[in-house]
C-alpha cells in the first residue's frame, strides 16, 4: 500500500515534522487542526464557537483538496482545553455534521498548541 501526502495552501501548513493529511488505501488521515486562519497565519479571535468553526473550515478544505466530502468522515477526535466548553463546541460541530455524523471522542487536555481552545483530528474513508 502506497501513501500519498496531502498538502493544500487553503489550510494551515504543518508547523512540525508531520503532514496536513496522509491518504492510504482509500482512507484519509487528517492531522489535528487548530483554529489558525491560513491567510493570516494567526489564531482566530473569539471563544470556543469561533475556534471550532475555523477548525472545521480547515478540515473541510483539506477534505476537498484530497477529493473527499464531509459525509466521508468516519471518526473525529476533539481535544479541548476545558471540558466546560463541550456544549458550545458540540453545537457548532453538530451543525457542521448535521447529516450522518461520524463517530467521535472528546477529551480535555492540559494544553494545546499556541494556547488554542480546540484541536480536531479526522479520519475519512471514500465510500
Amino acid at each position: 500500500m502506497r501513501k500519498k501526502i496531502i498538502k493544500t495552501s487553503g489550510a494551515p501548513g504543518a508547523i512540525g515534522p508531520y503532514s496536513q493529511a496522509v491518504e492510504a488505501g482509500g482512507t484519509l488521515y487528517i492531522s489535528g487542526q487548530i483554529p489558525m486562519d491560513p491567510e493570516t497565519g494567526k489564531i482566530v479571535e473569539g471563544g470556543i464557537r469561533e475556534q471550532t468553526e475555523r477548525v472545521l473550515k480547515n478540515i473541510k478544505i483539506i477534505l476537498s483538496s484530497a477529493g473527499y466530502r464531509k459525509r466521508d468522515v468516519v471518526k473525529s477526535t476533539c481535544l479541548l482545553d476545558d471540558m466546560n466548553n463541550f456544549q458550545e463546541m458540540n453545537e457548532v460541530y453538530g451543525a457542521f455534521y448535521s447529516e450522518e455524523p461520524p463517530a467521535r471522542a472528546a477529551y480535555e487536555v492540559s494544553k494545546l498548541p499556541a494556547g488554542v481552545k480546540i484541536e480536531i483530528e479526522t479520519i475519512a474513508v471514500k465510500g
